[in-house]
């Protein structure tokens, strides 16, 4: 099977610039789901003309989730399929600490700017050193980004760090996901901590019985959604393989987030229901997960003398 991007990507004068999907969720079981939380906040439930609304997952945490689907946990690497993408890959003595696909600042990690090891650090502000002054180059920008980490062109990077190049280095997420639920109620329930050997010991110590309140909510509808700056894309001005690549992997993540376990929390459970609805461009079909796998190795091998390290990995040993 073959991967055509030519509606996404075409050679024409005309472009589409987004790409925008959305699906229905439900809980896998029951009607009760908990939703994310904010420190002094809570649940994030507003109001607009059509009814209560509640935020279920933010942009911030779906773009950690997209990330994940890249990442196999048990042998600490890259997916297979991925094998080759470039990213920055952290080790403390001789073994694996983290990454920048794990990392939720990716590139401007600690574990790989403030460590004792300067050494990729000092390769930055030597790339970047160009940007210091005058506008910043998002060309130049996404060359090095290429180079050290694709992920960072489709989630977005701050390197806030003010020796590459004063702090100002950013961009924006080309890929961007959220799940809303509308006319949300409250489900309120609770439970008890018990203690079978001292009920009414000290609960500031941890002993004795302690009940505490707990709310979740139903709605009549959960949706996720996905947006791909596919303008955004274009303008790196990486070119025509690199730009494949990008909206490949950008692809890849979505439809591996969405035919796997949607299990945002415990309490949090969730499958998609029915189709995926492209709402633009018109008429585009999206590609299976199947095809995409098929045409990622291909894709990466295409822009593989574009990346740093050794098959894509640059290493950095993290001692504090």
């Amino acid at each position: 099977m073959s991967l055509d991007l030519s509606s996404l990507l075409p050679e024409g004068p005309s472009h589409p610039t987004r790409l925008l999907l959305e699906a229905t969720l439900v809980p896998v079981q029951g009607k009760r789901f908990q939703p994310t939380g904010f420190p002094d906040l809570g649940p994030a439930v507003f109001d607009t003309h059509e009814g209560r609304y509640l935020l279920v997952e933010s942009a911030q945490s779906m773009a950690n989730r997209l990330e994940a689907v890249c990442w196999d946990e048990a042998r600490e690497e890259l997916a297979e399929v991925l094998k080759g993408l470039s990213y920055v890959r952290v080790e403390r003595e001789g073994g694996y600490l983290t990454s920048s696909i794990v990392e939720s600042h990716r590139l401007n990690s600690p574990y790989i700017l403030e460590g004792k090891d300067k050494s990729f650090m000092e390769t930055l502000k030597e790339e970047t050193n160009s940007l210091s002054t005058g506008p910043v180059s998002r060309r130049k920008l996404a060359e090095v980004l290429l180079k050290y980490d694709v992920n960072a062109l489709l989630h977005g990077i701050f390197l806030a760090k003010k020796e590459l190049a004063g702090g100002r280095l950013r961009l924006e997420r080309a890929l961007s996901s959220f799940v809303e639920a509308s006319d949300v109620r409250v489900a309120a329930s609770g439970g008890v901590k018990k203690d079978h050997v001292d009920p009414s010991g000290d609960t500031k110590k941890g002993f004795g019985h302690v009940p505490f309140q707990r709310d979740e909510f139903t709605a009549g509808e959960i949706k996720i959604y996905f947006s791909l700056d596919l303008a955004q894309i274009r303008g790196y001005g990486l070119g025509p393989d690199a730009e494949r690549l990008l909206v490949a992997l950008a692809l890849f993540k979505i439809q591996s987030l969405l035919s796997g376990d949607l299990r945002l929390r415990t309490a949090c459970d969730l499958r998609v229901e029915g189709e995926v609805a492209v709402q633009r461009p018109a008429g585009y079909a999206l590609p299976s997960l199947a095809a995409l796998r098929e045409a990622l190795p291909g894709l990466i091998a295409a822009c593989g003398d574009r990346f740093g390290g050794e098959e894509g990995v640059t290493l950095v040993k993290f001692a504090s």
